[in-house]
């Protein structure tokens, strides 16, 4: 009996030998991954710097038919894609945060899952679909708007005139581009709040708190740093977003931070989709050039967000 229990309790050296198999293989296929994607970041950004080189050293001979430096060209499209894609974010955030909070703690469980799951099809939405929607059905409904703004709000830079006649102005494309980002935000928004520990919420209710003051005070102060990661995963849709925009925005070069007039600046992405098909030369270089200041915009945006939520939480002691 006890030969016979010693043959059971005995390791089996095959199956070990095939655990750590398969530990090593799953840490090199980790590893590979994420070197892979540092390799395609690498080559990205020398495929830029290559490719739009000869633009920065042209001096002031890109342009076309206006002769001016690549920062001169560049800087009114910089202007328009971050310009546009701060509005559709502020825009955006409110109703993410409340329809977020609004699925995970106000509405009743029949409607809260078929809501979720209208909210995430709108991601599926193609962006040609938002643009079509921004051209014949949203500009027109906004036109009668925009005059009424600029009637009593137009002594402001923001809705000063002339009024665009069309209703394809900045502001009609950052509600498209707010439509388009809220997806995203919501869903992350929602993981965060559902995330809140029963525990807390049950504390705030028992202590007196009305709902709202329990979300307040125990949902949201632990959601910021994800609620940050949400506005930067819009913000990065945002900025690179280009079909909605090439044909909803009528685009000029221009830096104006007025919402609803004729000439409006546009932005990297919808310039370069604009004007690659019929560039040759130099141009081609110019715009790729652009495509660099969209990805070190990207880039820079990036990092700081990511160094904002590592300082809360290494405020907040989530790293102790």
């Amino acid at each position: 009996m006890a030969n016979e229990n010693a043959k059971v309790d005995r390791p089996n050296p095959g199956s070990h030998a095939s655990h750590v198999f398969a530990d090593r293989a799953f840490k090199g296929l980790a590893v590979g991954a994420g070197a892979l994607i540092l390799a395609i970041l690498g080559f990205v950004t020398v495929f830029l710097l290559a490719e739009a080189w000869p633009a920065f050293i042209a001096g002031d001979e890109v342009g076309g038919a206006q002769p001016q430096s690549i920062w001169q060209y560049v800087a009114p499209f910089a202007f328009g894609t971050l310009w546009v894609a701060l509005l559709a974010l502020i825009l955006a955030t409110p109703v993410a945060i409340g329809v977020a909070l609004f699925i995970s703690h106000y509405a009743p469980r029949k409607l809260a899952t078929p809501l979720g799951y209208l909210v995430d099809l709108l991601a599926a939405v193609p962006s040609v679909v938002f643009g079509l929607w921004g051209i014949l059905v949203l500009a027109p409904l906004m036109q009668p708007i925009y005059v009424w703004l600029n009637r009593y709000f137009g002594w402001t830079a923001f809705f000063e005139g002339p009024v665009s006649g069309t209703g394809r102005t900045v502001l009609t494309i950052a509600i498209v581009l707010a439509v388009m980002i809220l997806p995203i935000m919501t869903a992350v928004c929602r993981e965060l709040f559902l995330q809140t520990p029963p525990l807390q919420e049950e504390a705030a209710l028992a202590l007196g708190a009305t709902r709202w003051e329990m979300i307040r005070l125990a949902v949201l102060p632990g959601a910021r740093s994800g609620i940050i990661s949400a506005m930067m995963l819009g913000l990065g849709r945002a900025l690179g977003e280009t079909m909605a925009v090439a044909m909803v925005l009528s685009p000029a070069a221009v830096i104006s931070f007025a919402l609803i007039t004729t000439q409006n600046p546009n932005t990297i992405a919808a310039n370069i989709a604009l004007n690659f098909p019929e560039a040759f030369g130099l141009q081609i270089n110019t715009l790729i050039a652009t495509g660099l200041v969209l990805f070190a915009i990207t880039l820079v945006i990036n990092i700081g967000a990511r160094w904002a939520i590592l300082r809360r939480a290494q405020f907040s002691g989530a790293n102790a």
